[in-house]
């Protein structure tokens, strides 16, 4: 497991960060708008869009995927973004890789 908690498909498997402190390597998805989208309609789609991740039909299926949603404001999903990029940006530049 590389990320920062053990899966509740498999709680006995231990994570990376079990053995290397600090590890935190996972997939994540998000939804986006394009810029310009009026505010009204970003908090319409970020409500709803947080409502069908807190209803049992897709925490059911998150689970049988071993995932788990992660709702939140359109704030924290640029924080995120930002965290991210910076992470990896890190990991890039140490790797010495180049675009071809």
């Amino acid at each position: 497991m590389t990320t920062t908690e053990r899966s509740q498909l498999l709680p006995d498997l231990p994570t990376v960060a079990d053995f290397v402190p600090g590890y935190e390597a996972s997939a994540w998805y998000g939804i986006g708008a394009p810029k310009g989208t009026p505010d009204d309609t970003i908090a319409k789609l970020n409500r709803e869009i947080n409502a069908i991740l807190a209803g049992p039909v897709a925490k059911a299926r998150f689970a049988e995927l071993g995932a788990a949603p992660l709702a939140g404001s359109p704030r924290e999903f640029a924080h995120l973004l930002a965290d991210e990029t910076e992470k990896w940006g890190k990991v890039v530049r140490f790797s010495g890789a180049k675009p071809d």
